[in-house]
């Protein structure tokens, strides 16, 4: 793929949990129109595409009257399926990003390397963050799943580290938003990089 190409997609994904469908552009403006039927999770994929310059569309419903785990899990999937298909074979992306994000009391770092190699290092969320329940139904541990889900598929290696923090929903959304601003600068085209940026020649 050449950096002019254009690098979008759409994947869907339907179980007898879920039916997902997504699509989105990779050089966008962050524009988005999201519905998971998970409002925080609606929140957090909105601040996500508005800070990484990244379209998004997603619809989705599940057997949340259950659980929000199956559709938020699913949408990451599937998030992450598309990440990687947009990016094809990463010609003159700029492959690396770092942001440090804070919001109130809270602070965030991220690093992404698009790397191929899938990998997540997750730390410094409070003890008892994963058990707290952030606008009626997203359960704090959900933020690190979806970073799995995301990674995992997206092919990306991601460090997210919080710094401090007292609020959830403060915390959540910074890691969202750190997590955005690091994919953006990893997914950029850099005019001075020349096929793909790896000595072995393929990410």
């Amino acid at each position: 793929m050449s950096p002019a190409a254009s690098r979008t997609a759409a994947v869907r994904r339907e179980t007898s949990e879920s039916a997902v469908e997504l699509s989105l552009d990779l050089d966008g403006t962050g524009a988005s129109e999201i519905s998971t039927s998970v409002p925080f999770f609606d929140h957090l994929l909105t601040a996500f595409s508005k800070h990484s310059l990244t379209d998004l569309r997603v619809r989705a419903s599940g057997d949340t009257h259950i659980d929000a785990h199956h559709t938020v899990e699913d949408v990451s999937i599937v998030l992450g399926q598309a990440i990687r298909e947009a990016l094809g074979d990463k010609a003159g992306i700029s492959r690396y990003g770092d942001a440090l994000v804070p919001l109130d009391e809270a602070l965030a770092q991220a690093v992404v390397d698009i790397s191929g190699r899938p990998y997540l290092v997750h730390s410094g969320e409070p003890a008892g963050f994963e058990h707290h329940l952030i606008g009626g139904h997203f359960t704090g541990s959900l933020v690190r799943h979806t970073f799995e889900a995301i990674a995992f598929h997206a092919g990306l290696t991601v460090h997210v580290r919080v710094l401090g923090g007292r609020d959830p929903h403060h915390i959540a959304e910074a890691e969202y938003k750190a997590l955005a601003r690091a994919f953006r600068q990893a997914k950029a085209i850099d005019p001075f990089v020349h096929g793909v940026p790896s000595t072995k020649g393929a990410l």
